[in-house]
């Protein structure tokens, strides 16, 4: 029985078997973004979307090369819009959770508090001991 080598496999050929894979995983990636896109337009009906779905399924590397040169303008802007809207919902739940209402009063005397030892008005040790009553 012959021992297989390393180099009975060439490294050409090494490198054109990750190439393939990498492309094929790339196309995947791509499919699934496109099919993503179109269950989430909001613009395209019910048939319209099933006319592409099947174009997809039928001739899926044709359908999905036509689908991003016929809509890949519309899929960017969707895309940058979802992620704006989840951002703005992001940064409102943040805010609601750093500055809700228990804690805009607390912050509203503690500045006030800061103003009066700017001004004078409150020695450092009368101020500490506001601080430590409204934070406890």
């Amino acid at each position: 029985m012959q021992e297989l080598l390393a180099y009975d496999y060439p490294v050409l050929g090494a490198f054109w078997t990750v190439m393939w894979i990498f492309l094929w995983v790339m196309w995947l990636i791509l499919l699934f973004r496109v099919i993503t896109d179109l269950f989430r337009d909001h613009a395209l009906g019910g048939w319209a979307k099933a006319g592409w779905l099947v174009f997809l399924i039928v001739v899926p590397f044709i359908g999905v090369v036509v689908y991003v040169v016929a809509r890949g303008t519309d899929m960017a802007r969707r895309e940058r819009r979802r992620t704006e809207e989840q951002m703005e919902s992001l940064n409102a739940s943040l805010r609601d959770a750093a500055y809700d209402d228990s804690n805009r009063a607390e912050v509203d005397r503690l500045t006030r508090l800061a103003d009066l030892r700017k001004r004078g008005d409150l020695t450092e040790s009368e101020f500490q001991t506001a601080k430590e009553k409204i934070l406890h």
